[in-house]
């Protein structure tokens, strides 16, 4: 009976308490999203190089963080908390997608998709993420959406 309730209780455990892992979405499944977002030809950019950026800042993990002192990156897309979201503790935050950070960080990324589509449209491409910069830019990218 005690091993009964130590199983319930692990299991309770792990429902009630996530972590920081989020999901991590499958490259095929990514490509696919991407897709149906129409971001094949997005401000002249291609979904091999949103995959390559997304392989980058975040390794495909929707809660993915990165404090950089003065503000932070949040989700799969890593959106600076200094200029696009707000999490109620970065100076001077201009929060030009309207949404809070912590939105960027759940399984459910079609607002992220908007974002970063509102990023990359005011930079006419993707040259803000310095993950496209140092490894995607200027490469053959077919690997990431190939068989997808």
């Amino acid at each position: 009976k005690s091993m009964l309730f130590l199983g319930f209780l692990l299991v309770f455990l792990g429902l009630a308490l996530p972590g920081t892992q989020g999901k991590v979405i499958p490259r095929c499944e990514m490509v696919n999203i991407l897709r149906r977002n129409g971001l094949q030809g997005f401000e002249g950019t291609t979904v091999a190089d949103w995959m390559c950026l997304i392989k980058y800042e975040s390794d495909y993990n929707t809660k993915a963080y990165n404090d950089n002192g003065p503000s932070r990156d949040y989700g799969i897309f890593q959106i600076n908390s200094k200029y696009w979201c707000n999490d109620g503790k970065t100076s001077g935050a201009t929060n030009g997608c309207h949404i809070s950070c912590s939105k960027l960080q759940d399984d459910n990324i079609e607002d992220d998709i908007q974002c970063a589509k509102k990023i990359a449209r005011e930079a006419h491409g993707l040259s803000p993420w310095y993950g496209w910069k140092n490894h995607c830019k200027g490469k053959d990218l077919s690997s990431f959406v190939s068989g997808c």
